[in-house]
């Protein structure tokens, strides 16, 4: 069984930071790169970051570059997201996804391009 489980959401001031985990199972998280989107309510689902499956290689929306950091921890099975100096427009639900393919080098950042879903962990950042 696959299943990706986010946590570390919550409410924080404009400026502060959190971090989010993506805990694995069920599925070879080493051979998978992974990414993490995010959701506000009557918006479309966007690309926040992405990490290829060594490590080797990540991605970001301009919208996050130079404020997130994905980072895997291939022997826990975990991939994390620290989010710095956030913004109220970060808020949003975020969730972790698997991409159909195994061994890609590049990150996609379309949506299509992914799988499996974790079940999204709430952000939300006040001003």
């Amino acid at each position: 069984q696959v299943q990706l489980v986010e946590s570390g959401g919550g409410l924080v001031q404009a400026g502060g930071s959190l971090r989010l985990s993506c805990a694995a199972s069920g599925l070879a998280f080493s051979r998978y790169g992974m990414g993490w989107f995010r959701q506000a309510p009557g918006k479309e689902r966007e690309f926040v970051a992405g990490i290829n499956w060594s490590g080797g290689n990540t991605a970001y929306a301009d919208s996050v570059k130079g404020r997130f950091t994905i980072s895997r921890d291939n022997t826990k099975n975990t991939v994390t997201l620290q989010m710095n100096s956030l913004k109220p427009e970060d808020t949003a639900a975020y969730y972790c996804a698997r991409p159909r393919i195994l061994y890609l080098s590049a990150v996609n950042s379309a949506a299509g391009s992914y799988d499996y879903w974790g079940q999204g962990t709430q952000v939300t950042v006040s001003s």
